[in-house]
């Protein structure tokens, strides 16, 4: 068991890095109010995971202990709901309620595509 909570943990550090870097290149990249950088990481990590599972399910590539890291630590590192929820306060504090509401939907609504397109994209290619 402690296996596991190392590799989570390794994957966990390496996603919060990559969502950091990721996220300020495209926020720096549009140069906009809104926070853009984390919406589209949470998409990208979507994906990610997505296409993780349609692997591992199709494909069987990923052992237990790869998809643990890879799935459970790296995408839940990358991945910044927290972050879209810090942000979502802020727009809300700034009555920015309309921006607020098309950020959380887009983001719900994008964010589940995104990960059935990376599962069924494996599925289908295979």
């Amino acid at each position: 068991m402690l296996k596991t909570y190392i590799l989570i943990g390794v994957g966990g550090f390496l996603g919060s890095i990559s969502r950091f870097a990721a996220g300020q290149f495209i926020q720096n990249l549009l140069q906009s109010t809104l926070p853009f950088g984390t919406f589209s990481v949470n998409l990208l990590g979507s994906f990610i995971i997505g296409l993780i599972y349609g692997l591992s399910e199709y494909h069987n590539w990923f052992h237990p202990d790869l998809r643990m890291l890879l799935a459970v630590g790296f995408c839940g590192g990358f991945t910044t709901f927290s972050s879209f929820s810090y942000e979502n306060l802020a727009l809300l504090r700034d009555s920015q309620y309309l921006a607020s509401a098309i950020y959380s939907v887009s983001s719900m609504i994008l964010g589940i595509v995104a990960a059935f397109g990376g599962y069924f994209l494996i599925k289908y290619l295979s």
